[in-house]
């Protein structure tokens, strides 16, 4: 079934699906990597949490966040920051990046942990492979324009206004050198993997862990990506990305998580659409066909997730 929903699509995706507790994997290019966009919030999350865990800071922590700490999309903590500033917590930033997904709480987040370089270290200390993670949304989504970033796109519709001024052709190679080498690049099976690792308690504290689930399972965004296709009775906790789009064509369509049937049994789940030209409910019915393929296999109608074999990984 994963296998069929794969080929069938038409664009580029990468699906993966793992037990928390097993060793299978159901997979279609799930080796790839593809563009996480918002995915890669829940790497901010866990390297902050893991900091907390050490720490070296606590939720309670306070933030100010000045005009010239905005980012650009979708980022409603904007409405907030005034020219005197304004002044909040880390728990409050990480939960406004994780349901949310306002890219200003997370790059205020991000800081606080140390950058770049801070997650990619946390990722390989978990012994997590293949997953890139970006320079921040400023530099990432700038450079996939075809810009150079100034922080006078922060503000109103700035950022678009420059974006759509650029000629096609500028815009066209500069998505495509994103795709086809994406600073933020992910596999879904190494997503997956960490999933699972997380929900094991293998990523951080008892007392972490179910925090980060918690806030997980608050998320407002994508309610009809794999989330749609979840049964009553099942849980899901996940975190979605939206990239770019240049029509007709868009990119980074992505959504993670964990499934959690009624029995307890858990799922580690992604579906990453790196680009197509289908219409969303297109892109949702993919996305909830996997959703409902790990329900059949878990009561027992669907033999196997990948219609075909499974590989053990």
């Amino acid at each position: 079934m994963i296998e069929a929903l794969g080929s069938q699509f038409n664009g580029t995706v990468g699906i993966s699906v793992r037990p928390v507790d097993g060793d299978w994997e159901a997979s279609y290019n799930a080796d790839s990597l593809m563009p996480q966009q918002s995915v890669s919030k829940l790497w901010v999350a866990m390297t902050a949490l893991d900091a907390v865990d050490r720490g070296r800071l606590t939720l309670m922590d306070a933030v100010t966040l000045r005009p010239d700490d905005l980012t650009l999309f979708h980022q409603p903590l904007a409405a907030m920051v005034t020219k005197a500033g304004y002044t909040t917590d880390v728990a409050n930033l990480m939960t406004r990046a994780m349901t949310q997904s306002d890219n200003t709480a997370n790059d205020a987040v991000l800081r606080r942990v140390g950058g770049p370089d801070a997650i990619r270290g946390f990722l390989a200390r978990r012994f997590i492979p293949n997953i890139r993670f970006g320079p921040g949304e400023r530099v990432m989504q700038s450079t996939t324009s075809g810009l150079e970033w100034n922080q006078r796109m922060a503000f109103g519709r700035g950022f678009e206004v420059a974006r759509n001024a650029l000629p096609r052709a500028v815009r066209e190679k500069a998505l495509d050198d994103y795709l086809a080498n994406p600073m933020d690049g992910a596999a879904p099976t190494s997503i997956t993997y960490a999933l699972a690792k997380l929900k094991r308690g293998e990523m951080l504290s008892p007392a972490s862990t179910a925090y980060l689930l918690e806030v997980m399972h608050e998320a407002k965004t994508g309610p009809q990506r794999i989330k749609g296709g979840v049964p009553v009775g099942w849980s899901y906790a996940h975190k979605t990305g939206t990239g770019q789009e240049l029509y007709p064509r868009a990119t980074g369509f992505n959504d993670v998580g964990i499934m959690t049937a009624p029995d307890g049994t858990s799922y580690a789940v992604a579906v990453m659409i790196a680009s197509t030209t289908v219409s969303i409910p297109e892109r949702w019915v993919v996305m909830q066909g996997v959703a409902r393929a790990v329900a059949a296999y878990h009561d027992g109608t669907l033999g196997q997730p990948n219609g075909m074999s499974i590989a053990a990984k």
